[in-house]
């Protein structure tokens, strides 16, 4: 076993041909890009609408504990392993070879459906400016430009990312400071001559619809923080990931509460929480309050970058996973060649065909195919991120097992084991409330059957693989 874990602690960990260029202001902003999108800057109205002010403020804590428990075990695990398409090493290495298959083809598929989605919206919002033009145009020139920035070097995805993301990140502090500052009466704003203050927190009671509606609130703010795990993915190809990734984590988790509850918490104070984005996004409606000037056009663009940055995202994550299983010899081994900038071309071909056939299905089979690849996709985040707790618990146990000492991780961590077991349990408890609602409950008729097929397919290539060996 000491052997095994000096192995996996090693940079050469078979990386073969992907290149370590990304620092951690790059594994930052690709974990922020990945979360900051349209579910914060559209949808958070509807939250609060369902929730209410402490109601929505209370789910975004309580997802922002899970997704801090749920890094710092990723954070161990990919510090001691960096590996490129790291769930689906872990999984494997500690769980089992067709459940690592399993966990890399939901998220794949996660990713996929993901990305079809992104293109549509960005050629939606770019109607907003020219509104003869055919959406689908749009959607090509995006195709096209994030395809370009994914082939080049991830060097170049990296920095992509980095400015994509710093824009989402700028809009959000400038509408917290701004919001602030109406709050406490510094700036004026529409429908008061006063200082706004936290009045609307409770003037309906301090949860206007119950307090029932919060679980199932809670569910959509889980799935609001799926994408932060993108750290893992980008692991191996990070330089000194032993500094980088404990910074990426904290810095990210942080960041993320930071953003949505300062967000959420804005929003509450300046808007009635029965009129909070109902039908426009939050973000506008405060700015247009205070007399911001094209407050609609700018959002529009900030919600532009946010839709290009999850697309970019999308691919390079998507790309890893099929480069990951064609080194396990899963797929063909041709997906795994990378070209002389450390790209997985094939790879990433092979992903994007696989967004636009997910993409030409949302219009041709929307109540069909597209249905039944959005229910599954749907709970990846929650399989993947139970798989990563699991995965920590027993690598610490044999890592202590084979006689090595906690002190000799390179980053180890904090609340062991307490912060692991709790991430599963809220985990179990997600999925728990998938079963109670109604409107998600669907979504395991098309689970559950689907991961079945894909343990069955992963026994099937392994029996096949076994023959062409004797052969």
């Amino acid at each position: 076993m000491a052997d095994a874990c000096e192995g996996a602690t090693s940079d050469d960990n078979a990386q073969s041909g992907l290149e370590r260029k990304m620092e951690s202001r790059h594994l930052t902003m690709i974990s922020l890009g990945g979360v900051i999108g349209t579910g914060l800057f559209v949808s958070s109205g509807y939250t609060i609408h369902q929730a209410g002010p402490l109601g929505a403020i209370l789910a975004y804590a309580v997802g922002s504990l899970l997704v801090y428990c749920v890094m710092v075990s990723l954070g161990e695990l990919s510090v001691a392993m960096p590996y490129a398409g790291s769930f689906h090493m872990y999984a494997k290495r500690f769980i089992g070879p067709g459940t690592a298959f399993t966990i890399a083809i939901l998220y794949w598929l996660n990713w996929a459906v993901a990305l079809a989605s992104e293109f549509t919206a960005a050629g939606l919002l770019m109607q907003r400016w020219f509104p003869d033009s055919p959406a689908w145009v749009w959607s090509a020139v995006f195709i096209v430009a994030v395809f370009a920035l994914n082939i080049m070097s991830v060097r170049l995805y990296g920095e992509a990312e980095f400015w994509f993301a710093s824009i989402k990140v700028l809009a959000i502090t400038a509408f917290i400071v701004i919001g602030l500052l109406a709050i406490f009466g510094v700036i004026p704003i529409a429908g008061y001559d006063h200082a706004p203050l936290f009045g609307n927190f409770n003037a309906d009671g301090w949860f206007p619809n119950g307090f029932a509606p919060v679980f199932s609130t809670l569910l959509t703010v889980v799935f609001a923080f799926s994408g932060t795990e993108v750290v893992g993915v980008a692991a191996g190809e990070t330089k000194d990931p032993s500094h980088a990734i404990p910074k990426a984590v904290h810095t990210t988790v942080f960041r993320l509460a930071l953003f949505f509850i300062g967000s959420i918490a804005v929003m509450s104070a300046l808007i009635p929480w029965h009129q909070a984005g109902v039908e426009t996004s939050p973000f506008v409606l405060v700015f247009q309050s205070i007399g911001m000037p094209f407050a609609g056009d700018v959002m529009n663009f900030v919600v532009l970058t946010a839709v290009l940055s999850a697309a970019n995202s999308g691919l390079y994550v998507c790309s890893r996973m099929v480069w990951s299983l064609a080194k396990e010899r899963l797929i063909p081994a041709r997906f795994a060649k990378t070209n002389f900038h450390g790209v997985p071309v094939w790879a990433v071909l092979f992903s994007m065909a696989g967004s636009l056939l997910a993409l030409l299905s949302s219009v041709i089979a929307a109540s069909t195919v597209y249905l039944v690849l959005v229910a599954v996709s749907g709970l990846a985040t929650l399989v993947v991120w139970f798989s990563v707790c699991v995965c920590h618990i027993r690598f610490r146990r044999e890592w202590v097992r084979s006689g090595r000492s906690t002190d000799e991780l390179g980053y180890q961590a904090p609340g062991y084991p307490v912060l692991p077991w709790l991430a599963m349990a809220m985990c179990v408890g997600a999925l728990v409330l998938v079963v109670l609602d109604d409107t998600q409950r669907s979504t395991l008729y098309c689970m559950i059957p689907f991961v079945a097929c894909c343990y069955g397919g992963y026994h099937l290539l392994e029996r096949r693989r076994r023959r062409g060996k004797r052969n």
